[in-house]
């Protein structure tokens, strides 16, 4: 069948709207039929280059829709299941997968690094050519063909595109505050880097009980809704040093927990600097790829733990219900997060205004009939 798909051919570029085919799920594959997608900052630097990809490629990694069809063999999820995406679906068997670490599956990796499905090949062609996926999620289009594992089946009235925004952001802060954290009630927590996954980790801060939340940015507007989402504290690090505002809340200390949600070298060593000895400190975000992180032999003293999340410790298939569920029951703020909604015909503006900073998330959105 035909879908349109935003499609990457080269980089430093923007996408291309192009009508590609998409085949039917295999063994173990299921097709969806996206609702929304998320704009995320890793989609930009792809564009940009500074992540590898094979291409041309769908990108996009954040999407949740309706399942259409399912392959041989599916037994996890049916036609017509709500269903987020999830980029890290795992096989179940590998060395990574039987040691309890599924986020290291070695099959998803290695699918993951060459563009392609757990069975070396990509469902989506262009003039009879290969297109390759994105994160093996591909979600910024019509229609995806992915591992049933990477479907999560949600409920019904859980609106899709909120849904969407579990796949990457939302999962990513709020599991690495609550899982990677582990944040206690009435303790002090750091966030440096109000985006979306910033945001996220504020309020799984707010969730666990912290009783002091310091929001650092260098962008006001992120400050402002570091605040709506559960900061008790926030700091402009163009303006004031950070780590002194930190130890002035925690008696002179520094912060129990600090999360780094930025991806900069200085938001890096700042967020260790805010933190006290014996801190736990969770780094979420990521430098472009091949750049250095240093950090001075001091910072590492103090028994502090350091530990590095790409997903929040995540169980997709647990997480995203049970994140459904509290935004459901008002606990967990999703609509405040989506500052635009577009058709994909107009995904590259919603990649400028990523790009300038002036949103927390940007969704395409699929109409009913998944025309744009």
């Amino acid at each position: 069948m035909k879908m349109k798909a935003a499609v990457l051919h080269s980089t430093p570029s923007t996408l291309s709207v192009e009508e590609l085919e998409i085949a039917d799920p295999g063994p173990g594959e299921v097709r969806v039929k996206i609702a929304a997608s998320g704009l995320c900052h890793t989609d930009w630097e792809t564009m940009h280059g500074y992540q590898p990809v094979n291409l041309p490629a769908v990108i996009g990694h954040e999407g949740a829709g309706v399942v259409e069809s399912v392959g041989p063999g599916v037994t996890q999820v049916n036609a017509g299941d709500h269903v987020a995406c999830s980029w890290s679906p795992n096989c179940g068997h590998c060395f990574y997968c039987d040691h309890g670490q599924p986020i290291l599956c070695e099959v998803a990796k290695s699918s993951n690094g060459n563009g392609v499905l757990f069975d070396g090949t990509t469902r989506m062609a262009l003039d009879g050519e290969p297109v390759y996926y994105y994160s093996l999620v591909s979600s910024h289009a019509e229609y995806n063909v992915i591992p049933e594992q990477a479907a999560v089946p949600l409920r019904k009235d859980f609106p899709l595109d909120r849904a969407a925004l579990l796949g990457c952001a939302v999962m990513t802060g709020y599991g690495g505050a609550v899982h990677a954290a582990r944040i206690k009630p009435e303790t002090s927590v750091v966030v440096s880097g109000c985006g979306a996954v910033g945001l996220s980790a504020v309020q799984g801060a707010r969730i666990s009980g912290a009783s002091i939340i310091v929001g650092v940015d260098v962008n006001p507007l992120k400050l402002e809704w570091a605040q709506k989402f559960g900061a008790t504290h926030v700091v402009d690090a163009t303006k004031d040093d950070p780590v002194e505002f930190v130890r002035e809340f925690t008696e002179g200390r520094g912060a129990d927990y600090a999360i780094e949600a930025a991806g900069q070298n200085i938001s890096i060593r700042q967020t260790l600097e805010a933190s006290r000895p014996g801190a736990r400190i969770v780094l979420l975000g990521k430098t472009p790829f091949g750049e250095e992180v240093t950090l001075p032999f001091h910072i590492l003293m103090g028994e502090r733990e350091i530990v590095r999340t790409s997903y929040g410790m995540s169980r997709p298939r647990v997480d995203f219900p049970r994140l459904a569920n509290l935004y459901m029951d008002g606990r967990l703020l999703l609509d405040e997060m989506i500052s635009m909604r577009l058709p994909l015909s107009e995904i590259n503006t919603g990649f400028d205004a990523l790009e300038k900073g002036n949103v927390a998330r940007s969704l395409v959105i699929f109409d009913s009939s998944g025309s744009v």
